[in-house]
Order: C-alpha cells, then structure tokens, then sequence
C-alpha cells in the first residue's frame, strides 16, 4: 500500500490512518517548565475539545508532560475518543524530581512507560509510540536498535499499533526500519532549522510522516523581517506564515503546534487555509539558518 496525500490529510505507507495535516502538540498544557498543573485547567481542557471541533484528529503527546498531566486532561476532555482519533505518544525519557528530562532507554523503562500512557491515556493500545533518542541539543549517533526492539516487542504483545522515531538521524531511521515498519519521525525542524531538508524529502518518498518539533522555535521564537514582510503581504500572523510554510514544504509534514490558549489554537488552525505564493515561498526559503 502506498502512503497519499489530499490536501488537508496524509496516510503514511501501510497503514489505514488518515491524518488531518493540522494537529496539535500538548507540550504547552500542563504548567511552567512542562511541570505540574496548568495555570488554567478549564482552558487547557477546553482547548483539547475544541481541536476536535476543528476537524484534528492527530494529537501529539508524553507521559513526561508533567508528568502525567497532558495524558490526564486528554482523558478527561476527550474520552471516550472519537473513532477517528491518533493518538501519538512518546517513549525514552523520564522527568527528574528537579525538573530535569533524563533520558531513560532501558527495557524496564520503556516497558513502564508504554504502561503508564496505557492507563494514563485510558485506552488498551497506543495508537502510535514515537521512540525518543538523542538528547535535548538534538540526535546523537548512537545505535537505537536495542531500545527499538522492546517497542517490537510491546507492539508485537498488542500494546502498540504503530511505531515512530524522534530525534533521530537518516542513518538511525535506516537501522531502524531493518526490524521494525516506521510510520513517522518527529524532529526538530522550522524556518531557520531546517538541517533535515534532504531527510524530509527522502521520507516523502517512502511515504513517512515528518512531523517538526518546535515548528515556531520552540524556546527561541522565529523573529524575522522577511517573516514579517510576508504576514504583512497577506494579511496574517508570522507564526500563521510559518505554520503555513511548513505544510508548503511537503505533503508528508504534520503540524502539531501547540497552545495552552483558545484563542492562538484558533489562529494556528487558520493558517491552514493560507496559502503562499512562489515569490513568497522563495524569500522565506532565502532567510538564514540564524535567528534574527
């Protein structure tokens, strides 16, 4: 079976998923520091139901937000899930009572961690586990196939559909899909990151989702005059125009941008419907891989 594309959704290759490019992150729902409570529980709560009333049907999340805390208020917000719904979690770190993010790849670890997106999240499989490597300035080289064969395991057991990668290197997707079929890979790339160019569109290729982490900047928001300079053009937001670049640059990218706010959700939904002239295209492509 061949992955495709229509516009709006992509199936990756071999699965019967049909996802809506648009989705959501919950990185931002629980509190500061990705660490307890959100400030606004209602909105965090309401924000989830109205993704759904949007038309998503990808959410992207982790027991380690929190911890505990997106997967609780996905459960409370949305279940029972709509049919339709893909869940996508990941696997590979733990959070440190100091708020650190330790990275965890043991095969107790990452069999606990299945477990606890299981009752977390209320379901008996996770539609997609993303196995998440490297480390917090990005992938390493190390070999990911010890820690993946647990995931081969669990999804063999039934706890898991679908297998991902985050953070990971052409050459550590290419080791990976010698034992197990990858359905996305989930790193960091946006406007000035953009070093996975010729990653993207291999995966295009073979018809694996690429799904950008911090498509906004994530810690360091994307500032530019040309950014600018193009909202202005047509009359929309630069983080509209760089949401709306990414899902320009290939059919086989989901957006997952996240908010703890109603309002924002909203405005990242309506970049959806933006589109980009080729003249556009080329001064964003033109601007550099530095943060003005």
């Amino acid at each position: 079976m061949k992955s495709s594309t229509s516009g709006n959704t992509f199936t990756p290759t071999g699965t019967s998923l049909t996802l809506r490019r648009m989705g959501f992150g919950t990185m931002q729902l629980p509190g500061p520091h990705v660490w307890g409570a959100p400030r606004d529980k209602d909105a965090a709560l309401q924000v989830l139901r109205d993704v759904i009333a949007l038309g998503a049907n990808h959410i992207d999340t982790a027991e380690f937000y929190g911890p505990g805390v997106a997967n609780q208020l996905i459960r409370e917000a949305l279940s029972p899930y709509p049919d339709d719904l893909t869940i996508v979690t990941k696997v590979g770190f733990v959070r440190g009572e100091d708020k650190s993010w330790k990275p965890d790849l043991t095969p107790d670890g990452l069999t606990r961690a299945v477990h606890e997106n299981l009752t977390s999240l209320g379901v008996e499989t996770l539609d997609v586990v993303n196995l998440r490597t490297g480390n917090p300035e990005g992938p390493d080289d190390s070999s990911i196939l010890a820690p993946l064969q647990t995931l081969v395991e669990l999804q063999r057991q039934g706890l898991i559909r679908h297998i991902g990668l985050s953070n990971v290197t052409p050459a550590q997707f290419a080791q990976a899909q010698s034992i197990a079929k990858i359905v996305c890979v989930q790193n960091q790339y946006n406007l000035v990151k953009r070093d996975d160019d010729d990653f993207i569109d291999a995966l295009a290729e073979q018809g694996v989702a690429y799904v950008p982490f911090f498509p906004l900047g994530g810690f360091s928001p994307l500032q530019s005059s040309l950014l600018s300079q193009v909202a202005d053009e047509i009359g929309a937001t630069p983080k509209q125009v760089a949401l709306a670049w990414l899902l320009q640059r290939s059919p086989n990218i989901l957006v997952i941008a996240g908010t703890s706010s109603p309002a924002h959700l909203r405005e990242n939904f309506a970049a959806e419907q933006l589109v980009l002239s080729d003249s556009q295209l080329a001064k964003l492509n033109s601007m550099s891989a530095q943060v003005e």
